[in-house]
């Protein structure tokens, strides 16, 4: 059970903005997750947890080979949507009819000298579409989960509990990666401001956001950021869709 979320991209990425290394835990996975479950939590993962053992398999049916299928195609088609929204800089992407609040495209002539509030909501916007895109996916997983055999239906009760019982903890994380994202929006301004004193040339904010800018870095440092966050949401997703592929494949 041991497992070095340090290693988490996100998590390396934003330790690596961060002026001082955080200490290495000691802790493994079951003993941190313990910090964040009370008693009765435990109790009602425990019996989830233990219900996915006891499940007698099923041959899928063609009505849930056809929703596999959905899901197969579904799954990369929202992952691919939220890459293309949160790689998009200086174009407005096409908008999806299913978003209520699309997030908007940051305006280069208005943002020079916003400091760094026009990046931080956008960030959180991205973040509202991640978040509701994804539990609309899940959601219908483990829908699909349930219909395909008892054994995962099992899965997907677990996974039920888990986001119900770690959500807020989830969502109490991803707030802090703003957080780390604006320090190093102003150590990327800081250093270009030092440069500048060093080497006296006229300072024109047009070129800020060219290659070699202080600006395009951040905005590649908030991109990656965003897609390695999104990486993170998808995971539970991600396990859900091996387990039903690993399933159907048993059955072809």
């Amino acid at each position: 059970m041991h497992k070095d979320f340090s290693r988490s991209s996100l998590v390396r990425m934003l330790s690596d903005w961060l002026p001082m290394e955080a200490p290495a835990s000691r802790q493994d996975f079951a003993e941190r997750l313990s910090q964040w479950v009370d008693v009765s939590g435990s109790i009602t993962l425990h019996a989830a947890h233990q219900s996915t053992h006891s499940a007698v398999p099923l041959k899928p049916s063609a009505a849930n080979r056809s929703a596999t299928r959905d899901l197969q195609v579904r799954f990369p088609r929202v992952r691919a949507g939220l890459i293309a929204i949160i790689s998009a800089r200086t174009t407005t992407p096409t908008p999806n009819p299913r978003d209520r609040n699309p997030p908007p495209v940051p305006d280069a002539s208005g943002e020079a000298d916003a400091g760094f509030a026009p990046h931080q909501q956008r960030y959180l916007d991205l973040q509202r579409q991640m978040a509701l895109r994804i539990e609309a996916l899940r959601g219908d997983v483990r829908q699909t989960l349930a219909k395909v055999s008892p054994r995962l239906g099992q899965l997907a009760a677990f996974d039920a509990v888990l986001e119900q019982m770690l959500g807020s903890r989830e969502q109490g994380l991803m707030a802090t990666v703003p957080v780390v994202l604006e320090r190093q929006f102003e150590n990327r301004r800081a250093a270009h401001r030092q440069a500048q004193d060093a080497t006296q040339p006229t300072d024109d904010p047009a070129c800020w956001r060219q290659p070699g800018g202080w600006l395009h870095s951040f905005a590649r440092d908030m991109e990656a950021a965003l897609l390695a966050e999104l990486e993170v949401r998808l995971q539970p997703v991600t396990g859900m869709m091996e387990a039903l592929n690993n399933e159907v494949g048993k059955h072809p």
